[in-house]
């Protein structure tokens, strides 16, 4: 495996015109991650996604007893487009720590907050939740793909992704089309 450097602003920026070329209305689910537990990562080909737990196996719905889950937290997603610029490499898109890679605009003008899409059998709602980057972001993926994220553009595109919640249950598979409702 070569050796992955984190890039620059000037490179980031550069490539923002393809993130903006994202399909608007109907995308592609790339990529489906699983946290069976803090730090752990399952990629899956198909997963079933439930109001109760999110996407099955996955860590959101087993937190501290006497601790509420946060729906408006369940599922967390992130463009496929910015995830391939900032890992360089499909195989580290997991590190993110997102479960669904999603080719597909996910800014707030296309998907505002109470958007329903359909993916598989399931459908999700977006919810007011801001997605930020975090320490362990910054150590992945480089300061300046933080800073990137955190612009007014980068936070309008919602590059660092995006929080959805579960409204119908069903099943995804890798491959899948996701479309607005």
């Amino acid at each position: 495996m070569s050796t992955i450097t984190h890039l620059k602003m000037a490179e980031l920026e550069e490539n923002l015109g393809d993130i903006r070329c994202s399909p608007r209305s109907e995308g592609t689910l790339r990529l489906i991650v699983r946290r069976p537990r803090s730090g752990e990562r399952e990629v899956v080909e198909e997963a079933e996604l439930t109001v109760a737990e999110g996407l099955e196996g996955d860590n959101w719905s087993t937190r501290t007893p006497g601790v509420p889950l946060e729906p408006e937290r369940q599922l967390t997603i992130m463009n496929a487009r910015v995830a391939g610029l900032l890992a360089q490499d499909e195989d580290r898109w997991q590190l993110f720590g997102d479960q669904l890679y999603i080719d597909l605009e996910l800014s707030e003008t296309n998907l505002p907050v109470g958007t329903r899409l359909g993916l598989g059998g399931a459908v999700i709602e977006v919810t007011p939740v801001d997605h930020t980057g975090c320490k362990k972001f910054a150590e992945r993926f480089g300061v300046d793909a933080v800073k990137f994220v955190s612009t007014p553009v980068g936070r309008e595109l919602r590059l660092r992704g995006m929080y959805a919640k579960v409204v119908q249950p069903g099943f995804i598979r890798a491959g899948d089309t996701v479309r607005k409702l």
